[in-house]
């Protein structure tokens, strides 16, 4: 960010105007300012994760009507796992996300923003963690609503907010606005994908306000670097 440059005054002159001073010399360029250091590649975290340390007590399914063969797993500052992605269009009441377009709608978040209001799902990134189990408890592993969670798809990283809770025996679930930003076919109803679909929720994590994608890419890309050099 450039700053201003403030006009020092004394009285009613500026000391540039006093004789022998001056602000700068000719042609001399403002520092440059260091650029912000951005997330790592999808290659890179997936690289970290290629291996599982289960932390999970058991395994859960991607969909009702397939197996148990999802592992949550651990690693140093995350816990992450594999699945598909189904969609998640609960919250706010829209145009996308609905009773009509979404046969199982509910105009309620776990987590609301900071204004007490529900998730919007068609415009707001997040992802959706099973509710605690004797599979997996996340708030047994340092995890609360408001964490970062990055979801890699495609060779793309997308920087989320955990914001809703699921069933306790499904995984790999977010919102209408995540799988659209990451080209994935976002209707409720019959989009999502089978596959190919990695989360890594930060423990510790909390993003604020909790409703700004912005706040939430900005944490996510340094914590996706801390996780990278760490593990």
């Amino acid at each position: 960010m450039r700053r201003r440059l403030a006009l020092l005054t004394i009285g009613l002159l500026p000391l540039a105007l006093l004789a022998g001073t001056a602000v700068a010399s000719a042609g001399e360029k403002p520092a440059a300012t260091k650029p912000a250091l951005a997330g790592p590649s999808a290659s890179a975290l997936l690289d970290k994760i290629r291996s599982c340390n289960q932390i999970s007590k058991g395994k859960y399914k991607s969909d009702d009507e397939t197996a148990r063969n999802i592992a949550v797993c651990g690693a140093t500052g995350a816990v992450f796992w594999k699945a598909d992605m189904d969609i998640d269009c609960d919250g706010v009441r829209t145009s996308k996300c609905n009773e009509d377009t979404d046969p199982w709608f509910q105009p309620d978040t776990f987590l609301h923003t900071s204004k007490g209001r529900p998730f919007n799902a068609e415009t707001m990134p997040y992802t959706v963690i099973p509710s605690p189990s004797g599979t997996f408890d996340y708030r047994k592993h340092n995890i609360k609503p408001g964490a970062v969670v990055a979801i890699i798809y495609n060779n793309q990283v997308l920087y989320t907010v955990f914001a809703d809770t699921g069933p306790t025996g499904i995984i790999g679930e977010a919102s209408y606005a995540s799988a659209s930003r990451l080209g994935i076919n976002p209707d409720p109803e019959n989009g999502g994908t089978d596959s190919g679909v990695a989360y890594i929720v930060f423990q510790g994590s909390k993003i604020n306000p909790v409703e700004s994608h912005s706040a939430a890419t900005s944490l996510g890309e340094r914590l996706a670097n801390e996780f990278v050099e760490n593990n």
